[in-house]
């Protein structure tokens, strides 16, 4: 008699990725609104707020913003946070789920881009610190486009004809959400007016070094040891006497003015004022009766 076959062996089963809340945000957050009973905060805030794509009002503050501050992390999780800044309207609005922000001549590190090609996730901060006081976060999916490609594709690209911002290649955000961050604790600031050295190489412009680290490190390599957190200024860090940096070339230069909680069109810092203090109560008037 013919042996039986033998049974073709089945792959075992992967495991089923977990499956994200039917509305905004991630897992942790949820499990976290339940643990601290703020389910039905968290559930008006997504109903009230969290959209899809840019509203018109949206598309407006982005045009006018300065600034905008990055989150991206790698396919690790290792997180990095940075700045990207430009003229008002240098994060383009390519349409209503799509915005787009230009990568200038930097340190060449590209912590940001390389975080965006192992993990396209990055979540954009925008805050006008000097008007409404309101800040604006778009989280979506990143890709990097070269800047001849972005601008076949999209003919009304603006050119910034300055030198050093010129964008050598872009990155463009597909919105997946987009989100009010409220001006509770955001603190008011004026413009200071200064000028930009764009796209320098020369290490006084761009900071020197300002927190000591090239210094730790030669004192390190000659076996001298470490530097404290606030050098003297031989290394070009801060001397920790009022906030003054020293430059790695030159004298020591001033303080920016604080610009925080200032009102409106103030041109310079004034210290917080103390909270009144509550006025005593008035004193209890005592009635004396009168007899008949």
């Amino acid at each position: 008699m013919a042996p039986s076959p033998m049974p073709t062996p089945r792959p075992s089963p992967r495991p089923s990725p977990v499956p994200r809340p039917s509305s905004p945000g991630s897992r942790g957050e949820h499990e976290l609104q339940c643990a601290f009973h703020t389910e039905d905060r968290a559930a008006r805030f997504y109903a009230d707020q969290v959209r899809d794509r840019l509203l018109p009002a949206m598309v407006e503050f982005v045009g006018r913003m300065e600034m905008a501050f990055v989150a991206t992390s790698d396919s690790g999780g290792e997180c990095d946070a940075s700045l990207r800044a430009g003229p008002p309207g240098f994060i383009q609005v390519l349409d209503e789920r799509h915005v787009a922000y230009p990568e200038y001549r930097g340190n060449g590190v590209h912590a940001s881009l390389g975080n965006i090609t192992e993990n396209p996730h990055v979540g954009l901060l925008m805050v006008d610190f000097e008007r409404d006081l309101i800040g604006l976060h778009v989280n979506g999916r990143a890709r990097i486009v070269a800047d001849e490609e972005l601008r076949a594709a999209h003919a009304g690209l603006g050119v910034d004809d300055t030198p050093g911002r010129r964008a050598e290649r872009w990155v463009v955000v597909e919105v997946e959400e987009a989100y009010i961050h409220c001006r509770k604790h955001i603190p008011r600031m004026a413009r200071v007016h200064d000028r930009r050295d764009w796209g320098t190489d020369d290490p006084a412009r761009k900071g020197g070094d300002y927190f000591g680290a090239k210094a730790e490190r030669a004192a390190e390599a000659n076996g001298h040891g470490g530097t404290s957190g606030h050098t003297n200024g031989h290394g070009g860090g801060a001397n920790g006497h009022g906030g003054t940096a020293e430059r790695a070339d030159g004298p020591p230069r001033g303080p920016f003015p604080s610009t925080t909680h200032l009102p409106a069109g103030a041109a310079t810092a004034r210290p917080l004022r103390p909270a009144p203090k509550p006025a005593p109560p008035p004193p209890r008037r005592r009635f004396r009766w009168l007899g008949s």
